[in-house]
């Protein structure tokens, strides 16, 4: 099951449980999906924080207000692409991340090749950072090379 954050065309949030993204997407053509609020059948995913886990074993924190819908184009202008708390989570991963390369040298699309030839012991053994395709990273692990990847956003790629 998928519980997806879903927002009406007034701009109400709640919460749906599917089968998979497929359910939901026919249940919601069918007009099957209304808001619990106002009862309009035009609904659609608003934007979610991924659940991160922490670690340990403790009981989870209280959950979260719902996050703010996502525009639609027919909804009003002032509507926020990122509530706070999806803000913070990013905000805590861009630290994250900046905290992980600031003793490590960027190799940018050379990465795959460098970490290959660290591995091999054929170059010196340093912390390095880059970019690498979703099959190279998948290759390097298959070869034994220890990789990890980073938290980007969408935003960044632009």
């Amino acid at each position: 099951m998928i519980r997806y954050g879903l927002a009406c065309e007034a701009g109400h949030a709640f919460d749906g449980w599917f089968r998979s993204s497929a359910d939901f997407d026919e249940q919601a053509t069918r007009l099957m999906v209304t808001c619990p609020v106002c009862g309009s059948p035009k609904v659609a995913k608003a934007l979610m924080a991924p659940a991160l886990s922490q670690g340990r074993r403790e009981p989870a924190p209280e959950r979260a207000p719902a996050p703010e819908p996502a525009p639609r184009p027919d909804a009003p202008a002032n509507v926020a692409l990122v509530d706070d708390g999806a803000s913070r989570i990013r905000d805590m991963l861009r630290e994250f991340r900046t905290e992980l390369t600031k003793n490590s040298e960027d190799v940018g699309e050379r990465f795959p090749e460098v970490a290959r030839r660290m591995h091999a012991r054929e170059i010196e053994q340093k912390t390095v950072h880059g970019r690498a395709s979703a099959e190279e990273a998948k290759a390097l692990l298959e070869e034994g090379v220890a990789v990890q990847a980073l938290p980007t956003f969408p935003d960044e790629l632009n």
